[in-house]
């Protein structure tokens, strides 16, 4: 009986992506209809395999032509995942849409990072999804709601850090402005990429429907993410490393709050990747730097407790006040230590 459901289904899924594709044909928009076919082959219903390279192409291929092309593309894309209870589909949607990011043209991602007007968290709109159709679609839609959280924190990291995570062609080209950052800046961008790697452990527990080859693709092209992110945050590391003797207190203790938050994720990501990222060298970095900023924290302590100290010692012990009281019937001078008012 659940065979036969299931064929139904497909069966259904084909016909709708049918029926979707002679739609957008007769629109009299020719050039919006071009788009909306590109969108629905490269997003249909049949729950056996990823994007197609050629149909991730075709849509990527839109980005080439004008601005308002690239804007009706992204537009689709979003409608489809918007408009979709199909688990299958929504996790095609952000496939593609993740290869928009990695490969796509500055025009295409700059309709991406900016839509609907500024982004922000959950833009995507998946954080609710579910497909209740049947245990496999609810499972599934527990890996949409992941995925669209982990691409939400790469989007918001890229406007923080302005590049891509997904694009190794970004990540070569900015690596040198790192050391120019202010402290501050530098924190805040290690910050933001440790929330990318949270975001990647925070996976569902029903790691067997990696056996599933659209899951299977989806943490695939997040390991890709976090190996990346792994390279950013270590190139941050090694420049907080050379300032870490300048470093203030508050900066030490942010540093270290941190990289307490980067190793709590790392046993999970062991069991997501199964070690395909496992890289015992950035963890090595993680550690050290933890150790020395730590250190540099708890000197930072010691010096601000000592002078608060010295401080008070010096309110206390402050210069003697004379004042003139009545002494046996004689005004006189009496010097009065007078201590401060306790708060």
């Amino acid at each position: 009986m659940g065979r036969q459901k299931k064929l139904m289904r497909n069966f259904i899924g084909i016909i709708k992506d049918r029926a979707s594709l002679i739609k957008a044909a007769l629109s009299i928009k020719r050039a919006t209809a071009t788009v909306r076919a590109a969108v629905l082959r490269a997003t249909t219903h049949s729950p056996s395999s990823p994007p197609k390279d050629h149909h991730v192409a075709a849509v990527l291929a839109l980005g080439r032509g004008s601005r308002p092309i690239a804007r009706t593309c992204i537009a689709a894309i979003m409608d489809r995942l918007h408009g979709t209870s199909d688990a299958h589909v929504a996790l095609k949607c952000l496939i593609t849409l993740r290869h928009v990011v990695a490969r796509g043209t500055f025009i295409l991602r700059d309709q991406l990072s900016f839509f609907p007007v500024g982004g922000g968290r959950n833009f995507f709109n998946v954080s609710a999804f579910r497909d209740g159709r049947d245990v496999e679609t609810w499972e599934i839609s527990s890996w949409v709601r992941w995925y669209g959280a982990v691409l939400e924190s790469n989007l918001i990291a890229s406007r923080i850090l302005g590049l891509y995570i997904s694009s190794s062609s970004d990540l070569t080209q900015n690596m040198h402005t790192i050391t120019s950052l202010l402290n501050s800046d530098l924190m805040r961008e290690i910050d933001v990429l440790v929330g990318i790697v949270e975001e990647l452990s925070n996976f569902p527990d029903s790691l067997h429907c990696q056996q599933n080859n659209l899951i299977y693709e989806a943490v695939n092209l997040a390991g890709e993410d976090y190996r990346s992110t792994q390279s950013q945050i270590g190139a941050r590391l090694s420049e907080c490393v050379d300032r870490i003797d300048e470093s203030s207190f508050g900066e030490s203790a942010e540093l270290t709050r941190c990289l307490v938050r980067l190793q709590e994720c790392r046993e999970r990501l062991v069991a997501l990747f199964v070690n395909r990222q496992r890289n015992d060298a950035f963890w090595d970095l993680v550690r050290e730097t933890k150790v020395k900023a730590e250190e540099e924290r708890d000197i930072g302590r010691w010096t601000v407790t000592v002078s608060e100290s010295t401080r008070f010692e010096e309110r206390v012990k402050g210069p003697s006040q004379r004042l003139m009281l009545a002494y046996g019937g004689v005004w006189d001078r009496v010097p009065l230590t007078v201590m401060p008012a306790m708060a």
